[in-house]
């Protein structure tokens, strides 16, 4: 709440002055009436001696209100409208086998699921999709603005889902075709994997090419640590896997290689850590752009208090011409 025009409120601090005034002058009106004893007056006084002591107070009452509505009191309302040019990402996640290993604690895939999702809800105003990839790929979730169902999707991928392999053209090219239907001028692609590509009809290069026709932008993540790693050996028939120290390798050319083609860049993650910040540094490239424009609405109040005032104008018109009359002889 604010006022239009708060100088008038100054008026308020005469107030206490006149009525200090008013009641000097009307002791000064009143009649002396001299009795022998006080138990002479006891049971004089009324509620309507009481009352027309206190009338007076009705007015000035008034008066603060019309001062107050003077004033122009007002109900501020801001609202703002948000423009914002988003950005269509697409995530491509690898789920063969080896995304088990457990250099990353509790595996690679289970960290790379909580800090993809984190990466969603920092995205606002984006529209934003899943393709998931072993050895073959789909997708998982369309572009979508609902944070909470892609992120649903993410937590729930588990590996097994597809043939063993890693089909990274596979992948790549299934989230280009899903981003060619869009509409945004800004397309890009963040694939994750922790192999080689050693499945799929469709090589990761030529799928690079044509992610760089298609004007999408591809960052590759390379997720995992070069050594002896526990790591998945085969699948029981319950579905478990049993894990043994194996050498894992990683081509990081490929990788540097399919980003370069489309003007993206490769990261390479051994750490959690280092996860985060490759996703933080992603996120610092590809700004969306939002415009604020605030709007400000404003209410006036002043009427409520003129209402309040001709409501008591009334009252003590009907109490002085009612039961407060006073009847000269």
């Amino acid at each position: 709440m604010a006022f239009a025009q708060p100088l008038w409120l100054f008026l308020l601090l005469l107030l206490p002055l006149l009525i200090y005034q008013y009641r000097r002058a009307a002791k000064r009106r009143h009649v002396t009436l001299q009795v022998s004893r006080l138990t002479a007056m006891k049971g004089i006084k009324t509620w309507v001696v009481y009352a027309r002591n206190w009338i007076q107070f009705i007015r000035w009452l008034v008066v603060a209100l019309i001062i107050i509505a003077m004033a122009r009191p007002q109900l501020l309302w801001h609202e703002e409208e948000i423009v914002a040019e988003s950005i269509d990402i697409m995530l491509v996640m690898d789920i063969s086998p080896s995304m088990l290993s457990k250099d990353f604690r509790p595996d690679r895939l289970t960290v790379a699921k909580e800090v993809a999702a984190s990466f969603v809800s920092r995205r606002p105003y984006d529209q934003l999709g899943l393709v998931v990839f072993s050895g073959g790929a789909f997708t998982q979730c369309p572009l979508t603005n609902d944070r909470r169902i892609l992120q649903a999707f993410i937590n729930n991928l588990q590996v097994g889902r597809l043939p063993d392999g890693t089909a990274i053209g596979m992948g790549l090219a299934t989230a280009v075709r899903h981003l060619d239907k869009s509409d945004s001028k800004s397309k890009i692609v963040l694939l994750l994997t922790d192999g080689e590509n050693n499945a799929g009809d469709l090589g990761p290069l030529t799928a690079a090419t044509a992610a760089k026709a298609l004007g999408v932008r591809v960052y590759t993540i390379g997720i995992g640590t070069d050594g002896l790693v526990q790591s998945p050996s085969y699948q029981n028939a319950n579905g478990s896997f049993a894990f043994a120290t194996r050498q894992m390798t990683f081509d990081t050319r490929l990788l540097e290689e399919m980003a370069s083609i489309t003007d993206g860049k490769f990261y390479r993650a051994r750490s959690v850590s280092d996860l985060e910040e490759i996703y933080g540094e992603i996120e610092n490239l590809e700004k969306t752009k939002v415009v604020t424009t605030s709007v400000r609405r404003t209410s006036e109040l002043f009427f409520w208090f003129l209402n309040t005032v001709f409501c008591l104008l009334l009252l003590e018109m009907a109490l002085r011409w009612g039961p407060l009359r006073v009847i000269t002889v």
